[in-house]
């Protein structure tokens, strides 16, 4: 038995359907955690057991993991909360089920930054590396998907690529990184999950192909896009205004600032790319399959 958190999520979207399709072979029964069902493609409610409500509810999770033997572990960030309490807060409940329950694995969604000189100052990636230190202490064997930022993220940009041909961030323009697409870390956590001879505790990162700077990201949106598509770096400053203007809780603000300008820093560098840590989405595939749609519709 694996239960997935967040199945209609950016991750869970790629995974439920990666476990789906592999769960006959391996002799494996999917159960999932979700708020609304109905977001849930008929297909997919008829095959797997749907427990309803959030996985940050002790009732729900202690229901959803009994008799399980793994679990995909994802924190939707709540920005109504500091970022302690929307990670750790979030995930006590679970920890608690947890051990009750004896499950053996969990595979979590984390953040690269584990060990560099600025994962204590990191905002949103210090929660989730505390986070995954407290999913540690029940004993589980724990796999902490140790991502970098995604490609999908910049969808949030479309409008913006459409409209004016820009696209912005908080971080120096010839800052290279590693970034990843989602599809990717999903198939990570479909390999672990399904194949459960792992023991431990620890990170795997998930790197992408490539390093990419703000300005790389620009000239291969310019390529695939058709028109020219240029970088603006964004203040700290003008991003926590920005952000307050929307109603964010000002603690949960300052945790994006904090995680941004710890990315400036070298937050993302820590881990060197190997065949075991690369995945294989290009930037420029992704552009063309998902950014490209969403900019021209």
């Amino acid at each position: 038995m694996i239960v997935i958190t967040a199945p209609t999520g950016n991750i869970g979207r790629h995974l439920l359907p990666l476990l789906l399709e592999a769960a006959p072979t391996h002799g494996e029964e999917l159960r999932v955690i979700a708020r609304d069902p109905a977001r849930l493609p008929d297909a997919v409610r008829a095959r797997v057991e749907v427990v309803i409500g959030s996985h940050g509810d002790t009732e729900v999770v202690d229901r959803a993991f009994e008799g399980a033997d793994a679990v995909f572990w994802l924190v939707p960030p709540d920005s109504s909360l500091a970022p302690t309490d929307a990670y750790c807060g979030f995930t006590r409940p679970a920890v608690k089920a947890l051990a009750v329950h004896g499950v053996g694995h969990v595979v979590g969604v984390s953040a690269l930054g584990r060990g560099t000189p600025v994962a204590n100052r990191a905002g949103l990636v210090t929660a989730s590396l505390d986070m995954d230190d407290l999913i540690a202490t029940t004993g589980v064997a724990y796999r902490a998907l140790a991502n970098p930022s995604f490609f999908e993220n910049l969808l949030e940009e479309a409008d913006s690529i459409r409209e004016k041909g820009v696209f912005t961030d908080a971080v120096d323009a010839d800052r290279k990184a590693p970034l990843v697409a989602v599809a990717d870390i999903a198939a990570v956590a479909a390999r672990l999950l399904l194949d459960r001879s792992w023991a431990g505790i620890d990170n795997l990162p998930v790197l992408g192909p490539q390093d990419l700077s703000p300005n790389d990201l620009a000239r291969i949106m310019t390529e695939q896009l058709g028109s020219p598509v240029r970088y603006e770096c964004q203040p700290i400053e003008d991003l926590r205004t920005t952000l307050l203007g929307y109603g964010l809780d000002e603690a949960f603000v300052q945790g994006i600032a904090d995680m941004k300008q710890a990315k400036d820093n070298g937050l993302d560098a820590g881990v060197i790319r190997t065949a075991d840590t690369a995945s294989p989405t290009t930037f420029a595939q992704w552009c063309a399959q998902t950014l490209k749609p969403a900019v021209l519709s």
